[in-house]
């Protein structure tokens, strides 16, 4: 049995579609209700999780696949292969700041809002700033409309919701879409199955 970890949501849905598109029989997870391990095949089931569980499951070979954002990987790292870009699920980090702020003036270290706080100290790192970031569950875009931070680092889709909230993007970090990954153990003792997988997500 093949196992391939898919995030909830949005991603889940697209990568539903090309399963079907593939041939495969989604009947089952599109009428899920609550079950959380479904079969698409005799030997495919997907496993439904949340964005930083379905890098857990996939490192630690509990899944031989997943599908998972950019943005997931890049905050949480992990040993596995990034085997695809599949092309959906596209936005981009974002550096943002009230529109009518220079973010670069002044000579006092930044605080920045972020629900990525390791993306948003590599992004500062690499510029030679120094910044403390605070980490936001919630609505970033809170934390410079009450002052509590000079700026955010965010995913932004269509900009609309920073644009109604009296932000503008400074700088834009790095493209995000969701991507495949495959356990490094399952590429090689599983290898003709995983291709087959990959092959069908890439079409």
């Amino acid at each position: 049995m093949i196992r391939i970890a898919l995030t909830k949501g949005r991603l889940e849905d697209n990568t539903i579609e090309r399963f079907g598109a593939a041939g495969y029989d989604v009947n089952e997870v599109r009428h899920k209700g609550r079950r959380l391990i479904l079969p698409i095949s005799n030997t495919v089931e997907v496993v439904l999780a949340k964005a930083p569980d379905v890098l857990t499951y996939v490192e630690r070979g509990v899944c031989d696949l997943g599908v998972v954002g950019k943005d997931t990987i890049m905050e949480y790292g992990g040993n596995y292969y990034e085997v695809a870009d599949l092309g959906f699920g596209r936005c981009r980090f974002a550096l943002a700041c009230a529109k009518e702020q220079n973010f670069y003036a002044g000579f006092q270290t930044k605080r920045i809002a972020s629900k990525y706080p390791k993306v948003a100290a590599a992004y500062f790192a690499g510029k030679g700033m120094d910044v403390e970031i605070i980490k936001i569950e919630g609505s970033v875009e809170l934390a410079p409309l009450l002052s509590l931070t000079d700026g955010i680092v965010d995913i932004v889709e269509t900009g609309n919701t920073l644009k109604e909230n009296g932000l503008v993007i400074v700088d834009e970090i790095a493209p995000v879409s969701a991507r495949l990954i495959v356990n490094t153990a399952s590429m090689k003792m599983k290898k003709n199955a995983v291709e087959e997988i990959i092959a069908a997500l890439r079409q």
